[in-house]
């Protein structure tokens, strides 16, 4: 593992990025897609080119944080006050790569600043079926006590994550006698699955719908033997190329001005209570549902919420695009991508989300 401390285009304080800088070729979005389905090679081997959004896309981007920034900072500054009450001593915050990252930075300032915590904060990859990076978990536990860990991302779809996340650290405490809290910390709970959320609105999560240019330029993470030996943390792509488009540092700062504003305004109003068993339930019935509907049997296949659909329509093979009301702003960069690629928009007014994408079947 190499010394040199990796933070992508964040500042040195922000994080510390637990992720092996590699050189990966680029597979194409479709091929990727047909090896994952014909189960020739898991989704964390390959990467797909990411190209820089289009100037119509970054503009629908600067309106959603318009529109969303405060609410995003408001859920932010939440979830900060949540965490403080729930650790003593110092605060050793732990973001999933890449969504999380962006969400961790600002917490570890917003709990540093206005809570007067000892935070820590680092990045690492979890990979679905794959589980965490346990030698990034491992180089944490060297410099902190397991019971300061906070496990951070930025939203749950269907829960996968949290589910693998809980599996993994359960697993880990296990085999090495530790006691690190398995629950996730989110600021967008759809699921029901995080141990603490601030909502369980899907709403428009500003950071959702920019890749590399809003997650200090990293690549989400990869995970394969050619690149990566047992003794490496998991990989990513440094795309230095994208500098000049990068707004990484700029969002923390908007963000961060946002909780100042919320901070010295009297009526700022922590989050109402999340009922987890009736999101889980929704979850589960609707998932069921869309599966009968569309005769889908890879669950995998349904991405629920802004935050996922959006990923599908960047990064995978999009079958059907899902919105519950084609004249909310919160979804117009949906239908942009979906013009773009080519991709069918329905309507679906008893949708229990804003949007929905459906992966298509391409074995």
């Amino acid at each position: 593992m190499s010394a040199a401390i990796f933070t992508g285009s964040y500042n040195a304080d922000d994080v510390q990025i637990l992720l092996k800088v590699i050189a990966v070729p680029d597979t194409s979005v479709q091929e990727k897609e047909r090896q994952i389905q014909q189960e020739q090679r898991h989704y964390s081997e390959m990467l797909s080119h990411e190209s820089l959004p289009s100037a119509q896309y970054i503009q629908l981007f600067h309106q959603a944080m318009q529109d969303n920034q405060m609410q995003m900072a408001s859920d932010c500054l939440c979830l900060a006050q949540k965490i403080a009450e729930r650790r003593k001593g110092e605060i050793v915050l732990v973001s999933l790569a890449r969504a999380g990252t962006p969400v961790g930075v600002v917490l570890k300032h917003t709990l540093s600043q206005y809570f007067q915590r000892k935070v820590s904060h680092y990045s690492l990859s979890i990979i679905r079926d794959r589980g965490i990076d346990e030698n990034a978990l491992n180089y944490i536990l060297a410099r902190h006590a397991d019971s300061s860990i906070v496990f951070v991302d930025g939203w749950t779809g269907k829960g996968v994550i949290a589910r693998e996340l809980k599996q993994s650290i359960e697993d880990f405490n296990q085999r090495h006698q530790c006691h690190i809290d398995s629950g996730l910390y989110v600021l967008v709970d759809l699921a029901g699955v995080a141990a603490v959320a601030a909502s369980a609105e899907d709403y428009l999560i500003p950071s959702s719908i920019l890749n590399a240019t809003l997650s200090g330029l990293i690549s989400r993470s990869v995970l394969n033997a050619d690149y990566i030996n047992a003794q490496d943390f998991h990989g990513c792509v440094f795309y230095q190329q994208f500098a000049e488009a990068d707004l990484s540092q700029w969002f923390v700062a908007e963000l961060l001005g946002c909780i100042a504003q919320l901070r010295l305004s009297t009526d700022h109003d922590p989050s109402a209570e999340i009922d987890c068993i009736a999101l889980q339930q929704q979850s589960k019935a609707f998932i069921a549902r869309i599966k009968q509907q569309y005769k889908i049997s890879d669950e995998n296949k349904i991405k629920p919420g802004i935050g996922e659909a959006t990923r599908v329509l960047l990064r995978r093979v999009p079958d059907l695009v899902l919105l519950r009301d084609k004249d909310d702003m919160a979804v117009a960069h949906l239908s942009i991508l979906a013009k773009e690629k080519q991709v069918t928009v329905l309507y679906q007014a008893d949708l229990p989300y804003r949007a929905v994408s459906l992966i298509k079947d391409v074995s």
